[in-house]
């Protein structure tokens, strides 16, 4: 095994670790740890600007923001925890299967794509390189921001209660 297929299989793992769990501070770390090993993904790939925002942006910043965000709410009794984790485990059970499928499915399409690396000393400021050569990096951080905005409405999303 290589070792982008580790990082790419170890990152799978912490992202499902991140959406079954349901203990939020377990899932912060898990969704740390995602954007961690995304960050290490996308430098080895030579997507240097996008790697430092992931893991300054989304490992960084967004983790302490959950972790202060979850400081302020309540705990609930561990009888309800555990029937809420029982009731998650059944709902999402095919759920690897399903992303392993189309990982798989994906592994054999293959999609051209132009990496384009600044030269030194030439037109290389950062809004040149994220608006002109890296979009498909760009891209990448916009539905990564668009998860971690669906996350935190899931885990925070009121249980038929209206709040005020």
């Amino acid at each position: 095994m290589t070792l982008m297929t580790i990082l790419l299989v170890l990152l799978v793992i912490a992202a499902l670790w991140a959406s079954m769990t349901t203990l939020l501070l377990r899932a912060t770390i898990a969704l740390a740890l995602t954007s961690a090993l995304l960050a290490v993904v996308m430098y080895s790939l030579g997507a240097t600007l996008a790697a430092v925002l992931e893991l300054s942006v989304c490992a960084g910043l967004i983790s302490v923001v959950f972790v202060s965000v979850i400081s302020l709410t309540q705990r609930k009794p561990f009888k309800e925890y555990v029937t809420r984790r029982l009731s998650r485990l059944s709902r999402f059970w095919p759920l690897p299967l399903v992303l392993m499928a189309i990982g798989l499915g994906l592994s054999f399409v293959h999609v051209p794509v132009q990496i384009v690396l600044p030269l030194p000393g030439g037109d290389g400021d950062v809004r040149t390189v994220l608006w002109n050569l890296r979009q498909l990096d760009l891209f990448g951080q916009i539905l990564i921001l668009l998860a971690g905005v669906f996350g935190v409405l899931v885990l925070f999303k009121g249980e038929g209660k209206d709040v005020d």
